[in-house]
């Protein structure tokens, strides 16, 4: 595929994706069937609630990863740049969108070291899609998107479903394991390995852990529907009908959070997928995840400025400290504990 033809993609991507009544899941995530007990008296002062979190080894000031996103070569670097002074400036973490283009054309989209200078203190992860470690210089594209931003880690996203129903997609996924499994062997970072919308299921999170993939990103349907984007993107009748046949299909980010938790209870997990708000948040820690990822949601604030980001995670941060006053929990570990209602449970 041309240079020219991968960026007009990912601004297809782009613009689709900000119109969430074309780019949603017609699946739910899940967080509406569950229901936390109300707790009358809390006994917590709600600004001493800690929040703290840690991923690859480095705290956060809250539990969020401002998930991976596409962007167009025009508009990407001011992106990333409002992302990464959010992160910065909040003590969270940040994985960027796919940079198969900015490594495999002149065009950087910011996704340089410059990200780093910007948010020197932020987990910072690296992301290339799984289709492209089966080309030839695959293992080397995997090393040189983390050096391009001196990384923490690099995620690798599985899309099968995208690839699928995409005209120009890859098809051909024999031997993704294996070369998954390489890359956690040659990189000196940790490898997170995340679906992109449809949802990891137990079985495979544990041959995800078992080729020492350290961090498993559930990203579960109920958020962007990435078939619903390739079909609003295709360019005859036929190509959307396939497509759009596949806007509700994937697992509930809920349900493959407490799947994959308790196949795996040690694993490192990141819920994302479908999370609205800090209430989602919440609801998706007690079901076991340690991190929480939100990338739509937050789009529209990044293409505005960085302060447009800050104020909109800042929302959210207080809206999941009021989830745990709520519920009487001093901290993650005891929101982990809070009591559902047990019709909802």
């Amino acid at each position: 595929m041309k240079n020219s033809d991968l960026s007009r993609r990912k601004d297809d991507h782009l613009d689709i994706v900000l119109d969430r009544y074309k780019a949603t899941s017609r699946i739910s995530a899940g967080w509406a069937q569950l229901q936390f007990e109300h707790c009358a008296l809390p006994e917590l002062d709600h600004g001493a609630i800690d929040l703290r979190a840690t991923l690859l080894g480095v705290e956060l000031q809250a539990p969020l990863l401002i998930s991976s996103m596409t962007g167009g070569a025009n508009r990407s670097e001011a992106i990333n740049r409002h992302l990464a002074e959010a992160a910065q400036e909040l003590g969270i973490a940040m994985g960027v969108g796919s940079q198969r283009v900015s490594l495999q054309t002149g065009n950087d989209q910011g996704l340089t070291r410059e990200l780093r200078r910007l948010a020197p203190d932020i987990v910072l992860l690296s992301n290339i899609g799984a289709a492209q470690l089966l080309e030839k210089d695959g293992l080397d594209l995997a090393r040189r998107a983390v050096d391009a931003l001196q990384a923490n880690g690099l995620i690798i996203h599985l899309n099968p479903l995208q690839e699928a129903v995409q005209a120009e997609g890859d098809r051909n996924w024999r031997g993704v394991l294996t070369q998954i499994a390489r890359v956690v062997d040659s990189l000196e970072v940790p490898v997170i390995v995340k679906e992109v919308g449809a949802g990891l299921s137990a079985s495979v999170a544990r041959s995800l852990a078992e080729a020492g993939v350290q961090v498993i990103d559930v990203a579960g349907a109920g958020g962007t529907s990435w078939a619903a984007v390739e079909g609003e993107r295709a360019a005859n009748t036929a190509d959307r009908a396939v497509a759009m046949a596949f806007s509700d299909w994937g697992i509930p980010t809920a349900s493959a959070v407490q799947a994959i938790r308790n196949a795996l209870p040690d694993v490192a997990l990141i819920a994302s997928g479908g999370v609205r708000d800090g209430v989602d948040a919440a609801k998706a820690i007690r079901l076991g995840a340690d991190i929480v990822g939100q990338a739509a949601g937050a789009l529209p604030g990044a293409t505005l400025s960085t302060e447009a980001v800050i104020e909109h995670f800042q929302i959210i941060i207080r809206q999941l400290r009021t989830a745990c006053f709520c519920t009487g929990s001093a901290n993650l570990a005891a929101l982990r504990h809070a009591p559902l209602l047990a019709s909802q449970a």
